[in-house]
């Protein structure tokens, strides 16, 4: 066979479509071209006698190709196996004659693949480094375990303290959960987020998340560094598994904002709606954000300049969510060109002239003209403006009453229509007073005065284009640096204060730097930050340590932030995490050899290997490269045991000091 197999590979290497740059085999490219009954390649296979009798057979002197004989050679494993694939497929289940099942023809192994778990492991918050993650689909029996509530260990409270230098940030350990504390959880954040469930199921009001982004132009492997390189599938897998638990946390008023790029928001959209349209169409929006603008002339993708990122915006229930009106500045609205210059006085004796005639003669000109001229027009509007902003309740325009409008302001413009001198009052309960004149209404410029970061401004509502959240100059934001990651505070604020009111609990699972914590800290809000990468200073434990202290940056002068307030820090109790994490920072085989026996000596390796049956020291493992043995290494540690069970919390084996077991009775409100 080994022979047939090198004969069709001397076959493949004359059509350079089948081979990359570097010489690698494009297996994909090749099934693809079998299944689409490529006229090349079929003259390819038909010119050699060995591949001609192998894949095509003889009825009524034609010749028919057999593509489903010759996809199964293809794919066959022994078929340009690497090095890898070739030590793993030694690994497995086996009959009594020690011959592995996975060779029987007549026999399949079926994952389906909508009912798997993309258990993702990152450690790593250098998204330009290429580091090995474990990244593995695992079956409903493989996670029997993995998804109960885990203990959490070394709680620490972190609260603001004033003394005679201001304010200061107090640490000590802490054994109980207050209902209204913030927390920062340190894990991964599936398991986080099924650990959340049986204290904040359904309480959540506010979700925004940044996950990992799909690219698609840099496919690679299924491994993942943040914020790029997923395979489409498994990226999708990861994102079902996690957004399924955040629908079950979020409250009926609750809603979900997932900020993603341009490659993957179509799939990203399909799959929300797949999860959160059970019961009605809860699609609130897709945002458009600005979030860089071009510089010079180069590009680094056919097309258009890419500017834009967006948020997918759902409802657990839009029948219950409540949006809270947001509003943007704007400029002066000419429209607005009449002025009452006796508004205090009875409606029915107000003096109507133009607003420019009125600002004119005031300022000592004879007219509109003469006062344009002497300043220049720009220099005209502006003072106009001001102006109208400055009596904004007695600037107003004419707007015409439609049918909608109710009877008695219908009934008003009826009367007006007959006497058009007379202006007529509508008083309406619960709503502001109508007038009108001339058959119209007076719509005041006040009406269109909102304050927006401490200013009055005229403003417009809110659109699902957002271009006045700069991501420029907000690298000293909170005195943390994420490249790649961090989003303005400013962004953060319009989308908590569009959903929540004060004291809602917020939650963001991929926190990153912090934005979403800090920002809900400085609103008012209750929060949970979930992370599960090393940021170190960069994270949100350092970003939140400013804020409590009175952090200038960001929206703090807007909201008149000062400092104050207090947060838990707390992380799972590892297990396996544990060696996972210690492989990933291995630099040498003989160091990872060491884990190895560690992690055997534990028991907590996957019931379906054979530790008897691995050899390191073998020629097949050495030959690895050593991300490769890395990789392995991972693969074979029980995922159930990637962190201490709650339900084991009790059990000598896993040290689980007095603290935690307090702290952790406590979150689970049963201390």
């Amino acid at each position: 066979m080994n022979q047939f197999f090198n004969t069709l590979l001397s076959v493949l290497k004359e059509d350079v479509r089948f081979f990359s740059e570097d010489g690698i085999f494009l297996r994909n490219s090749v099934y693809e071209s079998a299944m689409k009954m490529d006229e090349k390649l079929l003259h390819l296979l038909l010119n050699n006698e060995e591949t001609k009798k192998h894949f095509f057979k003889k009825v009524d002197d034609i010749l028919v190709f057999d593509k489903v004989r010759f996809g199964w050679v293809i794919n066959n494993r022994e078929f340009l196996p690497d090095s890898y694939t070739r030590f793993k497929n030694k690994i497995g289940l086996a009959d009594k004659s020690g011959n592995l099942i996975s060779d029987y023809d007549d026999i399949e192994l079926v994952f389906p693949y909508k009912d798997c778990v993309l258990e993702g492991g990152q450690s790593k918050e250098d998204i330009k480094r290429e580091e090995i993650f474990y990244n593995e689909l695992l079956a409903p029996k493989e996670i029997d375990r993995m998804f109960e509530p885990k203990v959490l260990t070394n709680a620490i409270r972190h609260e603001a303290i004033k003394d005679a230098k201001g304010l200061r940030v107090k640490t000590s350990s802490v054994e109980k959960v207050l209902p209204n504390d913030n927390l920062i959880i340190y894990g991964n954040n599936l398991l986080v987020l099924k650990s959340l469930i049986p204290r904040f199921k359904g309480k959540v009001k506010c979700i925004y998340i940044d996950p990992p982004y799909y690219f698609a132009s840099t496919k690679k492997e299924d491994t993942f560094a943040y914020n790029s390189n997923f395979k489409l599938s498994s990226w999708l897998t990861f994102m079902k598994n996690r957004l399924e638990v955040a629908r079950d946390l979020l409250s009926d008023e609750g809603a979900i904002f997932v900020q993603i790029s341009n490659d993957g928001v179509a799939e990203l959209m399909r799959l929300i709606k797949e999860i959160f349209n059970r019961n009605g169409d809860n699609f609130i929006n897709i945002i458009t954000v600005k979030t860089k603008s071009p510089s010079g002339f180069s590009t680094v993708n056919p097309g258009v300049f890419e500017a834009a990122e967006f948020i997918i915006a759902f409802a657990k229930n839009k029948k219950c969510w409540k949006y809270h009106p947001q509003f943007v500045e704007t400029s002066y609205d000419s429209n607005y060109k009449w002025y009452i210059t006796n508004k205090s006085d009875n409606f029915k004796q107000w003096n109507i002239v133009s607003l420019n005639e009125f600002v004119s003669k005031e300022k000592g000109f004879k007219s509109v003209k003469d006062f344009i001229k002497a300043i220049g027009e720009a220099a005209f509007n502006d003072l106009i403006a001001k102006f109208a902003l400055d009596h904004a309740d007695s600037v107003f325009r004419y707007t015409a009453i439609g049918k909608a409008a109710g009877n008695a302001v219908i009934n008003a413009k009826e009367l007006s229509k007959k006497h058009m001198d007379e202006i007529y009052e509508v008083p309406r309960e619960g709503k502001y007073t109508v007038y009108v004149y001339k058959a119209q209404e007076i719509a005041f410029y006040s009406k269109k005065i909102k304050e927006i970061d401490g200013k009055r401004v005229p403003a417009i509502q809110l659109s699902d284009i957002w271009i006045d959240t700069p991501y420029e100059g907000i690298a000293k934001e909170g005195k943390v640096t994420l490249k790649g990651g961090k989003k303005p505070e400013k962004l953060l604020k319009r989308i908590i204060e569009m959903s929540t009111n004060p004291g809602d609990l917020v939650l963001d699972f991929f926190s990153g730097s912090g934005t979403t914590c800090a920002v809900a800290h400085k609103l008012g809000r209750q929060y949970i930050g979930v992370e599960q990468l090393e940021y170190e200073q960069n994270g949100p434990i350092s970003r939140l340590e400013t804020v409590i202290s009175g952090d200038k940056s960001g929206i703090s002068k807007i909201v008149n932030w000062n400092g104050g307030g207090s947060y838990i820090s707390c992380e799972l109790a590892k297990l396996n995490q544990e060696f996972i994490d210690e492989i990933s920072h291995i630099s040498s085989a003989n160091d990872l050899k060491i884990i190895y026996y560690e992690a055997g000596k534990s028991g907590f390796i996957s019931c379906n290997v054979n530790l008897a049956k691995i050899n390191l020291n073998a020629t097949d493992f050495e030959s690895l490269s050593l991300d490769d043995q890395k990789r392995f290494l991972m693969e074979i540690l029980d995922k159930n045991l990637l962190y201490v069970n709650y339900c084991d919390i009790d059990d000598e084996e896993f040290h689980i000091s007095e603290k935690d077991k307090a702290f952790t009775r406590s979150f689970y409100e049963e201390g």
